[in-house]
C-alpha cells in the first residue's frame, strides 16, 4: 500500500512445520510516520483501524504509552507468515465475527462469518438468506460483510511449501520434513 501504511494479520507461526495452519495469532498496524509495527490488541480493534485507515492514519501514539521514539512491537521478518489486509473494510456487525483460514497450501486465506447464533456464513447469498430468516438483526446489511481475502506475503511463506505452477498449486513438502 503506497504511503508506508498497511495493515496486517499474521497466522499462528508457533506450529510452522505443521502445515495445517489457520488462525490468526497477532493483528498488528504500521505507522504512517515511522513506519513501526504496532501490535493491535483485538480483532475488534484492529478493524476499526482498518474500517478508517485512509481517512484517520495509523500513528505509533494511538497506543497508549507508545511513540515513533519507542522500538517496534512485532518486526516484519519470516518467523510468521504476513498477510496484508486491505484498507477501509467495513466493521464487522455486532454479534459477528470475520474469520479467515489459512489454506493448506499457502494459496490464500478463505474469509467467513460466524453468527452470534453459531452458524457458519461463507457467501453474501447465505448472509442474504440467515438476515432474512433472523429479522431481530434487522439493523445489519448484506454490504456490512466482505469475503475478500489479505495478501499473503510471498516472502514469509515457510520454506517447506512451495508453490507449484501458477495454473496448478500444489504443495510440496521437502523430503527432509518428512
Amino acid at each position: 500500500m503506497k504511503g508506508g501504511q498497511e495493515i496486517s494479520k499474521t497466522p499462528s507461526s508457533s506450529k510452522r512445520s505443521q502445515l495445517s495452519q489457520g488462525s490468526i495469532d497477532v493483528y498488528a498496524a504500521q505507522c504512517t510516520s515511522c513506519l513501526k509495527w504496532r501490535v493491535i490488541d483485538t480483532q475488534e480493534e484492529f478493524e476499526e483501524i482498518r474500517h478508517k485507515v485512509i481517512q484517520e492514519p495509523f500513528y505509533c501514539s494511538r497506543k497508549a504509552n507508545r511513540s515513533c521514539d519507542d522500538p517496534a512491537d512485532i518486526e516484519y521478518d519470516c518467523t510468521r507468515t504476513w498477510v496484508i489486509d486491505k484498507p477501509n473494510l467495513p466493521k464487522t456487525p455486532q454479534g459477528f465475527r470475520r474469520s479467515l483460514v489459512l489454506r493448506r497450501d499457502y494459496s490464500k486465506l478463505d474469509a467467513y462469518y460466524i453468527t452470534p447464533v453459531g452458524k457458519k456464513l461463507r457467501t453474501r447469498n447465505e448472509i442474504a438468506a440467515f438476515l432474512k430468516d433472523h429479522p431481530e438483526y434487522k439493523g445489519v446489511s448484506v454490504s456490512d460483510f466482505d469475503f475478500s481475502s489479505p495478501k499473503i506475503m510471498q516472502d514469509t511463506i515457510p520454506e517447506i511449501v512451495e508453490l507449484k505452477g501458477s495454473a496448478n498449486k500444489k504443495l510440496k513438502i521437502a523430503k527432509d520434513e518428512i
